[in-house]
């Protein structure tokens, strides 16, 4: 067994009474590993080798080699090795057996090595470590210990049997080691009298632990015991000091098992399972790092500050009991090395294989569904192909941002975590937060700012080694290789682009796309910049590009921007010196009004500006070999983009102070450009025509939406905006809006395909170019234009949700609950990530065990194979709440054992075959075919219960199907199933919430008229309200799950239809189906129907506008297929709008001014 970094003590003086009881010992624990068959050569007691018999002959030495050879047997052997037992080799050494035959003579068997946990044997529980596992009669009582402790150590310290071994390049090895194969060894020889380095005694103590039994005769070691409790503790949240008192009350109801007495014991006790972090000293103004060459100075040598705080010292307690003085820092980064963490999943059993993922089995069809299906991805493989030749290289993703650990917003202070996230694991991992990996933890008060370059430093290094390639342990393939790693983008919001970038994202050229080519305008009134020009974008025969009253008074005859590529950009700066430091940034002076003819001259001179001069620093990241070569370095983040955009379409349509784009200052603004003049101001009376009266819906009192967090700007702006506007807004605003949605909508979606993306990217081009004659120019914000980058950046870099802040912003919530020391965030932070970290690799070898990796969905259901196989047609799931045992009446009975048989695959011969009866009679009768079809509805039960009882020869799945189900039946009020939560209409009519709506997609039968003798069959989506869920059982052999709802009339126009703008309507006034006459099928399977909600019109009394809703944790892998894709309704629920016909195209048709709102008069 090979370990890393390990040394081990050798014996100046042998003890011989030492070595023959230790021999003694490993004898004694052989013979009850042996068959009755075997035995060795040599004078035994009823066949078996005894221990006093090896006492006795052992100074002769005779029997040594005998005694190898059963070893060999029984502990694996490596190329005819063995494993080096003897105190020399201390298990951690692998020799042939002539070695170890002379280490056991010369300096004896290791001490206190009594159980085989280095040659794979078994933890066992008891009073005895001499259990015997092959006799149940034994009179020792076996328990076996759960979770897999041993792997975990293994894993943890790098450790393998069999084989598996791998070493670091300064691994010391004895002389005589002669291994090869997939062992890697170096020469060296272990110093006698040396004790075990660090990570060696780590190792042991946690094996002691891991083999020290709670109390006699349990289950659990002291480990496993306290991994246990203390991933309880992090699950649910626990204070440290609750923690405590829960240990002392366990220690008081159980005095005699081994529990630590504290939270702290306990941390002392795991903390070596963790990989720790390095504290780095800074410059309180952000000049330089105390760290590498420069880890001794004590000042800055930019800014000449100290390196320690005015106090200078501070009084430490010492080992001794004694005071110390020591220096305290000013600032300090708390750095988390990175590649341990990489080589750690794939040292780790559990998470090896998942690393290969997007190689070995991602569905490549030409979707979108994962990193690894992007240009971005495929363009970075291409030019690096010797990265790309081995899967087991880690593609990452760089996040930061920065929080207010104190939960006090009156409190200005700043924390900013870097986050990593590898991209090679499965999209279902990818991004929860047990997959981040938190890199650093740059300190405040204020946020880094562009000089966060200088705390990437660490990093950079790392990653630089990282490209070269570090060795590395692969458990899955049992062998070394050289692991690489590659960064291929950052996510952070818009102000974080421009500190990680080094462009600009304030002023004239904000766009970091568009670069120095963006299109802005200062508006002298609003005192901001307007970001118009979308009609570059259009095709250049496109008839907005001539159209100048409508936009921004001019003709565009530009083209869409090119994007500077990396390579360029490093060639502008190379030869441009920066500076950081917080004393080397120029002062901040006061703002200097800026007067019309300056505006105007800055305007003329927009087109022409020097691009290097436009950078406010050269990004780190350009140190990267390949960073220059990424073809999308930063991601423009869609969940802020899209939270701006919709804030700006509230604000104005609600008219909120603060967020309002339609004011006094923008019609100046149009009188300034000279184009819209019915919205010129008259006498100083100016119509609000973009806002209404839907904001009394919200807040009375001010007309205001309150608190509303970014997701809640991403539901509004995708779902029910484009609904509410419909009702009050006219039809060219609702029309843009709509296709917005739409287009916020794609970008959004978890199957992407390129081809649709580039026809959305068209679509976007004309809808901001639409939004341009409606919305004043101050409407268009920097982070509305930003929605013309968004299509073409999923096609870079795939589907959005791997590369928005959502799951970032999660994560550092998450961060910011372990900030209970106030003095010190940053310390206290870090120690809380360090055991989540800790107790979530350990948590993958608990077993039976809820942890943060295996925790279900709130609405995931059971997952009992076993019994999902009783219930047909995939309807099993988990009911909620109370159950009821009721028996159905007749009809209800009919039409749902009716069901079940018209959808069994095992009953298509015998429909068939009842059908050819009944066209036999109608030839006589001259019935028609919708006739033979109502008659074989209504009669086909009865007619397969006599047929199969009669004696016809089905299997017996029909025969236990024809008999009919139970009349008693199992009633319930909620369902999960599919990843929906459903509630029938009964039990939600006092909840806030819908979960009744559903849909169904089934195949009809349509008929023109009654004599109709060549019916249409096709698809028909049928809305419903959930009214009862049951349970049929038949008889314990087979159980079935049935929804009945009320159906919408979805044949008549009674019933659904759509409206201006496409969008789907149902009313539920008159009803089908309703399950009165036999004829009705008022039931559908559970796993049959999908998910939807329905939104009240308040204009059309008794309609309801139809929603869809998906499943959160619902992933589309597909099946190489390109059919196989989610339904592009459920990604885009709107239509998709025609501007053109919705919206005028000439100023003369164009309405700007609203009649049917009151004016306002400013004064």
């Amino acid at each position: 067994m090979w370990l890393n970094n390990m040394k081990i003590t050798l014996s100046e003086n042998p003890d011989p009474t030492s070595q023959s009881y230790g021999l003694a010992q490993i004898v004694e624990k052989l013979a009850n590993r042996l068959t009755p068959e075997e035995s060795l050569s040599t004078t035994t007691v009823r066949g078996w080798p005894s221990a006093e018999y090896f006492i006795k002959v052992l100074p002769d030495f005779a029997e040594v080699h005998s005694f190898i050879g059963i070893c060999s047997r029984y502990v694996h052997p490596l190329f005819a090795g063995e494993s080096g037992v003897d105190q020399k080799c201390g298990n951690i050494y692998w020799h042939f057996r002539e070695v170890v035959y002379e280490h056991l003579i010369v300096d004896g068997f290791i001490r206190g090595y009594k159980k085989w946990t280095f040659h794979e044997e078994c933890t066992y529980s008891g009073t005895s470590s001499t259990i015997n596992p092959t006799y149940p009669d034994t009179d020792y009582h076996q328990y076996v210990r759960q979770d897999d402790m041993e792997d975990m150590l293994r894993d943890a310290f790098n450790m393998r049997s069999h084989g598996e071994q791998s070493f670091p390049p300064d691994f010391i090895i004895s002389e005589d080691c002669n291994i090869t194969g997939n062992v890697f060894c170096e020469t060296g020889t272990s110093a006698p009298n040396e004790e075990p380095n660090e990570e060696a005694a780590k190792f042991y103590n946690l094996l002691n632990e891991m083999n020290e039994e709670l109390y006699e005769g349990s289950k659990y070691s002291k480990l496993s015991f306290c991994i246990r409790l203390f991933h309880l503790k992090c699950l649910g949240g626990w204070t440290g000091n609750s923690f405590t008192m829960l240990l002392e009350f366990l220690r008081e109801m159980f005095p005699f098992a081994k529990i630590p007495q504290s939270c702290q014991d306990m941390k002392r006790l795991i903390k070596d399972l963790g990989l720790g972090y390095d504290k780095i000293h800074s410059c309180p103004n952000d000049c330089m790092l105390y760290w590498g060459d420069q880890k001794n100075q004590q000042s800055c040598h930019v800014c000449g500050k100290s390196r320690w705080m005015n106090s200078n010292t501070e009084y430490v307690n010492t080992d001794e009991g004694g005071a110390q003085l020591r220096k305290k820092p000013v600032k300090v980064l708390r750095y988390f090395p990175l590649i341990p963490r990489l080589q750690r999943l794939f040292m780790s059993s559990k998470t090896a294989e998942s690393m290969r993922w997007h190689n070995d089995q991602r569905t490549d069809d030409g979707l979108l569904r994962h990193p690894a299906d992007s240009l971005a991805w495929k363009s970075f493989d291409s030019k690096f192909p010797s990265f790309a030749s081995d899967p087991r290289n880690v593609r990452l993703g760089l996040a930061a941002d920065g929080f207010n650990p104190f939960k006090i917003m009156s409190t200005s202070y700043s924390t900013w975590p870097v986050v990593l996230v590898p991209y090679n694991l499965p999209p279902w991992i990818c991004m929860k937060q047990s997959s981040f990996i938190l890199s650093m933890i740059i300190p405040g008060e204020k946020g880094p700012g562009n000089d966060i370059d200088i705390y990437l430093r660490p990093l950079i290094e790392e990653l630089k080694q990282l490209w070269s390639g570090v060795e590395t342990y692969d458990v899955l393939r049992k062998e070394n290789f050289n692991l690489r790693a590659a960064l291929l983008w950052t996510i952070n919001d818009f102000p974080a682009y421009a500190n990680l970038s080094g462009w600009s994202t304030k002023g004239r050229y904000a766009c970091p796309c568009c670069a120095a080519q963006t299109c802005s305008k200062w508006l002298y009134n609003g005192k901001k910049f307007s970001y118009m020009g979308h009609r570059r974008w259009l095709d250049e025969n496109h008839k907005f590009i001539f159209q100048r009253t409508l936009f921004d008074g001019t003709e565009e005859y530009r083209g869409a921007p090119k994007q500077t590529v990396g390579s360029e950009i490093l060639f502008m700066l190379k030869d441009i010196n920066f500076s950081y430091g917080k004393m080397n940034q120029p002062p901040i002076t006061q703002k200097r009004r800026r007067s019309r003819d300056e505006s105007d001259d800055e305007s003329d001179e927009e087109d022409d500006p020097n691009e290097a001069e436009l950078w406010k620093k050269r990004s780190i990241f350009f140190e990267l070999p390949y960073w220059e070569h990424n073809i999308l370095r930063h991601n423009l983040d869609v969940m802020h983009i899209e939270k701006n955009v919709c804030e700006n379409i509230i604000g104005t349509i609600l008219n909120v102070d603060g967020k309002l784009k339609d004011n006094l200052q923008s019609r100046l603004d149009l009188v300034d450009m000279r184009i819209r003049r019915d919205l010129h101001p008259q006498d100083i009376k100016v119509p609000d025509a973009y806002a209404s009266n839907i904001s009394r819906c919200v807040s009375f009192k001010d007309r205001r939406l309150y608190s509303l967090k970014s997701h809640d700007y991403h539901i509004l702006m995708q779902d029910l905006l484009p609904i509410a506007l419909r009702c009050c807004m006219s039809k060219n605003v609702t029309s843009c809006i709509i296709e917005l949605s739409n287009i916020m909508k794609a970008i959004c979606g978890k199957v992407l395909n390129v081809e649709e993306l580039e026809k959305v990217q068209d679509r976007a081009a004309l809808t901001l170019c639409n939004l341009e004659k409606i919305f004043p120019p101050s409407f268009f914000t920097i982070m509305v234009h930003l929605v013309i980058h968004l299509p073409h950046e999923a096609i870079l870099g795939g589907p959005v949700f791997y590369r928005w802040m959502y799951p970032i912003e999660r994560f550092l919530s998450k961060l910011k609950s372990y900030c209970h020391n106030k003095r010190y965030p940053e310390g206290s932070i870090a120690e809380g990530y360090l055991a989540e970290e800790c107790m979530t690799f350990c948590s993958r070898y608990l077993e039976d065990a809820e942890t943060r990796l295996n925790r279900p969905s709130r609405n995931a259901g059971l997952n009992d194979h076993d019994l999902a196989e009783t219930y047909l047609f995939q309807s099993y799931g988990e009911p909620i709440g109370k159950v009821e045992i009721v028996e159905l009446d007749d009809i209800s009975w009919i039409q749902a054992h009716r069901y079940v048989l018209f959808h069994h695959d095992s009953m298509e011969p015998l429909r068939n075959e009842y059908k050819q009866i009944l066209r036999s009679r109608a030839r006589s009768q001259r019935l028609q075919h919708r006739e033979i079809n109502k008659l074989f509805t209504e009669s086909f039960h009865e007619w397969l219960s006599q047929t199969v009882w009669s004696g016809k020869d089905v299997n017996d799945e029909i025969k236990w199907l024809s008999q009919g189900p139970n009349r008693v039946i199992k009633r319930y009020s909620a369902f999960l199933i599919n990843g929906y939560r459903f509630h029938t209409k009964y039990r939600e009519r006092m909840r806030r919430t819908q979960n009744c709506g559903v849909v169904v997609n089934s195949s009809i039968t349509s008929y023109a008229s009654a004599r109709d003798s060549n019916p249409v069959e096709g698809n028909v989506e049928y809305y419903g309200l959930l009214t009862d869920i049951i349970e049929l059982d038949y008889y314990g052999r087979w159980k079935v799950i049935l929804f009945r709802c009320d159906w919408a009339d979805v044949n008549t126009a009674r019933g659904i239809k759509k409206d201006q703008f496409g969008i789907t309507m149902v009313n539920f006034s008159r009803l089908i189906h309703t399950g009165q006459q036999l004829m009705d099928e008022p039931y559908v399977f559970s796993s049959q129907v999908k998910q939807v909600f329905y939104s009240k019109d308040p204009t059309d009394e008794g309609w309801y506008v139809v929603l869809r809703n998906t499943p959160r944790d619902l992933f589309d892998m597909g099946n190489g297929s390109r059919d196989d894709i989610v339904e592009r309704s459920e990604t885009l629920p709107f239509p998709e709008q025609n501007l053109d016909e919705n919206i005028p195209s000439t100023s003369t048709q164009y309405q700007w001014v609203r009649d049917d709102v009151n004016e306002d008069i400013y004064e």
